[in-house]
């Protein structure tokens, strides 16, 4: 069900394909569930699955324990359908794994690029985010991160 405000947050979402977006989405109460080494792995495969797919270039992507980053160029799908799709495969599969409550809050947010915005600074918060949560003191050493510069 959407929450009564939610068509506001789309009116104006235009999905323009190879445009680049950063797409962030967190778990259902914001509940660490990729914390455990193993779901997050499961989360990563349907990342790379949509790029598998051609529905996107993944740019850069960090799974934190509670949300998700994503820098996209969109490729043959809406942004709709590439998040409903990611979404619904990374909770079927986590729950074929055992987890038994809701994985993902409703919606995501997206923004998408100017052109004359620096990319790979983009990249470098995204995969900064773990440093900046405290939950490593270098990035190499958090395991679920991407970029393709880095």
């Amino acid at each position: 069900m959407d929450r009564p405000h939610a068509r506001l947050l789309r009116r104006g979402r235009f999905s323009e394909p190879g445009r680049l977006y950063l797409l962030t989405t967190a778990t259902h109460a914001r509940k660490p569930l990729f914390r455990d080494f193993n779901s997050a792995r499961l989360v990563v495969r349907q990342l790379r699955q949509a790029e598998k797919e051609q529905a996107c270039d993944s740019l850069a992507w960090v799974v934190m324990p509670d949300h998700l980053h994503w820098l996209i160029e969109l490729k043959s799908v809406t942004l709709c359908t590439l998040m409903r799709r990611f979404k619904s495969r990374s909770s079927r599969t986590l729950y074929e794994a055992g987890h038994r409550e809701r994985i993902w809050q409703p919606g995501y947010h997206d923004r998408a690029l100017r052109r004359e915005e620096d990319v790979r600074q983009v990249a470098r918060y995204i995969i900064a985010n773990p440093l900046r949560a405290g939950l490593v003191d270098r990035i190499g050493a958090y395991s679920h991160w991407d970029a393709m510069w880095l």
